[in-house]
């Protein structure tokens, strides 16, 4: 039977900078009471972050605005990025001492805390959803056996699910190649606060960032967003930029990572040094200037579950070209009027888009523009009217059983 109003917990792995102001749209909710579980605060408070190689943290709120809690973490080697780097035995107690109407797992089943999670509210009989940022079996390591494995175990894995949620159209499709009913599955996208991002971009003093950087203000930037880690593939980018070689045209790095050294040394070889530019690690509250300073957003991972980076760009008025393994693609970008989506690890396909809207400044004036204005329809609003109705949808599936 559905209420008017459900009690849900919400069990996440850790504070993340685009997923909090999402949970303080919820708390406002009519029809929502919500409690955050966090199996760690890593971001919310100064730990290495292994992707950047730095200590971070957010330099926006991530706790305020919505009730949450820490669920104590005992695993001897707490990380986010193995296995048993979050075992939280507390969420079993939590899921079954209160009365709430659904459990909504965003920690990922390669995470032990998940399991605990997903039993507890199978074994207290809470309407239970989770799924997953993934579009295809294709692991990050490129590992063949893995691929196998997920057709055998994923199937069976996500029906244990009321409501299996995800946050894009490609991340549908694959749950329906493997099997998952319609009716037991809902898209819930994947959004940023859309708000903010407008807010804070339309302040921005463009010719400003553009001096601090070194570049003319009616020069056409290129933006690479991202940890520098190979599978982002930011010497795609580079190799492309160099191969375009559109006049005055310079590229922003705004990331830090592994790869920070040979980028550098790479771009030195090409003769780039004066138009390849590195920020490094650039935090929450910075970004706004970053992408309002920039014309083109370039993803070229090769693994991209969704790429919030889009998201954000996009709201900030930047156009964005993304690969064709980035999730973000299909249901964000418009090709040729808001971006570009080109073959994965095609340097001569990046080059010739770079050679062909970079010259025009007007052109990618309104692609950004165009690209802002997409973003309505892909909100903070979306995401929670679709969450209500995959709890609902879950309560009307139990109902007829």
């Amino acid at each position: 039977m559905l209420k008017d109003r459900y009690r849900v917990l919400l069990v996440a792995s850790h504070p993340v900078q685009y997923q909090s102001p999402v949970f303080r749209r919820m708390a406002e909710h009519p029809r929502l009471n919500i409690q955050v579980a966090y199996c760690s605060l890593q971001g919310a408070e100064p730990t290495l972050d292994p992707g950047f190689g730095i200590e971070l943290s957010w330099d926006v709120p991530l706790l305020e605005g919505y009730s949450w809690m820490n669920v104590p973490n005992r695993s001897r080697h707490p990380a986010l990025n193995n296995f048993f780097g979050l075992v939280n035995p507390g969420l079993w107690r939590l899921v079954g001492s209160n009365k709430y109407d659904a459990v909504v797992v965003y920690t990922g089943y390669a995470c032990f805390s998940f399991w605990i999670a997903l039993a507890a509210a199978k074994f207290h009989r809470r309407a239970l959803l989770f799924g997953t940022d993934a579009h295809a079996l294709a692991p990050r390591d490129g590992k063949s056996w893995k691929i196998t494995l997920k057709r055998i175990v994923l199937p069976r894995l996500f029906r244990l699910a009321d409501v299996v949620i995800v946050p894009s159209s490609r991340g549908a499709e694959m749950m329906r190649s493997l099997g998952i009913p319609d009716e037991r599955l809902v898209l819930t996208p994947y959004v940023v606060d859309n708000a903010w991002w407008v807010k804070h971009s339309e302040i921005v003093d463009r010719g400003a960032v553009r001096r601090a950087w070194g570049v003319p203000e009616d020069a056409p930037v290129v933006l690479y967003c991202a940890k520098l880690q190979p599978w982002k593939r930011p010497l795609d980018l580079l190799q492309a930029f160099a191969r375009a070689n559109v006049t005055h045209s310079h590229l922003v790095y705004a990331g830090e990572g592994p790869l920070r050294l040979e980028l550098e040394s790479r771009a030195k070889e090409l003769g780039l040094s004066e138009r390849v530019h590195f920020l490094g690690f650039t935090n929450q509250s910075r970004l706004p200037a970053v992408y309002r300073a920039s014309d083109l957003l370039v993803l070229p991972s090769e693994y991209e579950p969704f790429g919030v980076v889009v998201n954000e760009a996009m709201l900030s008025g930047c156009a964005a070209a993304v690969s064709d393994r980035v999730g973000a693609g299909r249901d964000l970008i418009s090709t040729e009027e808001t971006g570009f989506i080109f073959p994965c690890g095609d340097i001569n396909a990046l080059s010739a888009i770079l050679r062909h809207v970079l010259p025009d400044q007007k052109r990618l004036q309104r692609m950004g523009e165009a690209a802002r204005r997409g973003m309505e329809r892909w909100s903070p609003a979306q995401n929670i009217q679709a969450l209500v109705h995959a709890i609902d949808q879950s309560h009307m599936l139990a109902a007829c059983h």
